[in-house]
């Protein structure tokens, strides 16, 4: 019998869990580890964070259909990794905390044969003084959070109502926040939601972000084939925002927030503040904080993660100059290059470098956004570590044999810029690589034919069709496995 750990249960360690399953004989063990009761799918938050949905419209419990698939679940958090065992033991084994209420504080070890970090990130709003919802700002990181920005934005169009004017900030919160994208879905679905109440004349809303310039995405922005034409992601965003009356300021680190009012530095080094009556600021990423030991008991962090908490995996992280950056330092395996039985999916793995080039204004503040590799990506480097891993747990194959390089990967992103089912619209976006690679394509770094962007109704209806469909994937309901990743 071997046993694959999994650790965490969004996107990334869901879809390795039902995968793993699926494939397994009953003479081996998935066991996944999270400290959550429920799975979120979170590309929805953004419609709690407006109203459009409920909470539990987002999520489900976790323990029935891992009951259901055969799974072994802990609800806890994993705290350590010990690649070696320890004293007593030469069995690598993870210590894990409990959070579910009946052994809260409790803590246990687990062996494993095979170990998938796909812990997530940590939403690190103490790198911003005042960021959060504890604090100054706002958040739909999670649906709890999204469900508080709704009744302080319900509240805030009350008074508008009244013939209040405001100012509402949404964007990012820090010189190095990674994902643009929830940040640009609930700007739209705001403003949607203004105009449905007939009170955008009374709202000033201002997209704030860490990006050179609109439609960086965290991407390097993109080259995209429209109406017979090649334009640039820059100019195809600046249309949206304009068209919408929505004001921008980029190239932007916030360096404080406060109650009404928001402190930050530019690329140029010049210091700004702008008033807000509602900001909703996303916090930049890290990893969970997982701590290694060896057999002896020493601490080996730095063997398994980089300093910025994400686990080292098959990547080059050589320090280079951005024009030496190739597609070929992306990892493809997603193995730790000491430990080969342990992987990391999704967020978890520590990325060799930025997508966008790296900046930083004349104070020495870095303001570039670090590299998205959330949704889709997720979901399919997921899938390939758990066949690599089941083909090595079944005796089909001594080493990963299946690759999932985000240079040769493409993905879809579908963004929400208003949800309605007759007036509602979505951006829907196709590139390929996701990496981009000058060499193969020396003048857009992407193959065309597969990076499109388009604006329409058509795109809400999709994105609410996905909205169920992973939602049905994720829940091991039958045929789950035709959904794609």
């Amino acid at each position: 019998m071997a046993r694959l750990l999994i650790l965490g249960a969004g996107i990334a360690g869901q879809t390795a869990a039902l995968h793993a399953s699926k494939r397994l004989s009953s003479k081996h063990e998935v066991v996944v580890v999270s400290p959550n009761s429920k799975w979120n799918w979170i590309p929805s938050n953004i419609w709690v964070g407006v109203g459009m949905m409920k909470p539990e419209q987002v999520t489900f419990e976790l323990a029935p259909v891992y009951k259901k698939t055969g799974i072994y679940f802990h609800q806890a958090r994993a705290v350590s990794i010990h690649p070696e065992g320890d004293l007593s033991t030469s069995n690598p084994f993870v210590t894990i905390e409990y959070t579910h209420e009946s052994k809260k504080g409790e803590t246990e070890k687990i062996n494993y044969d095979y170990l998938i970090n796909s812990t997530g990130p940590k939403l690190n709003f103490a790198a911003t003084k005042g960021l959060g919802p504890e604090l100054n700002s706002f958040s739909v990181c999670t649906y709890d959070h999204a469900a508080k920005t709704f009744s302080a934005l319900n509240e805030l169009i009350q008074r508008m109502k009244k013939g209040e004017k405001k100012t509402l900030l949404i964007g990012v919160g820090h010189g190095n926040c990674t994902c643009q994208g929830a940040a640009f879905e609930y700007i739209f679905n705001v403003e949607y939601l203004l105009r449905k109440n007939k009170v955008r004349d009374k709202a000033n809303l201002v997209w704030l972000s860490n990006e050179k310039e609109l439609g960086d995405f965290g991407i390097g922005g993109m080259h995209i084939k429209r109406g017979g034409y090649v334009t640039h992601s820059r100019i195809f965003t600046e249309s949206l925002y304009t068209e919408r009356g929505i004001s921008w300021i980029t190239q932007a680190h916030v360096k404080e927030v406060i109650d009404g009012e928001i402190f930050y530095e530019t690329l140029d080094g010049a210091e700004h503040s702008i008033k807000s009556d509602f900001a909703m600021l996303l916090p930049p990423f890290s990893g969970v904080g997982l701590k290694s030991f060896n057999k002896q008991g020493e601490e080996i962090t730095k063997d398994l993660f980089a300093a910025n908490s994400f686990m080292l995996v098959d990547a080059d992280y050589s320090k280079k100059n951005y024009s030496d950056w190739n597609p070929s330092d992306w990892p493809s395996l997603y193995q730790n290059p000491k430990y080969k039985n342990i992987f990391a999916a999704g967020i978890a793995f520590a990325p060799p470098h930025a997508i966008s080039k790296p900046m930083q204004s004349p104070n020495g503040t870095p303001i570039f956004p670090t590299p998205p590799r959330t949704g889709m990506p997720s979901g399919v480097m997921a899938r390939q570590i758990a066949l690599n891993i089941t083909d090595m747990m079944e005796g089909r194959a001594d080493k990963p044999t299946r690759h999932a390089s985000m240079a040769k990967m493409g993905a879809a992103c579908i963004a929400s810029a208003g949800a309605n089912f007759f007036k509602g619209t979505a951006v829907s976006m196709t590139m390929y690589p996701i990496i981009p690679d000058f060499e193969t394509y020396p003048d857009t770094g992407r193959q065309l034919k597969y990076t499109t962007g388009e604006i329409g109704l058509a795109g809400h209806w999709i994105k609410h069709f996905l909205h169920h469909a992973f939602i049905y994937k994720a829940k091991a309901k039958p045929f789950w496995k035709i959904i794609p990743e």
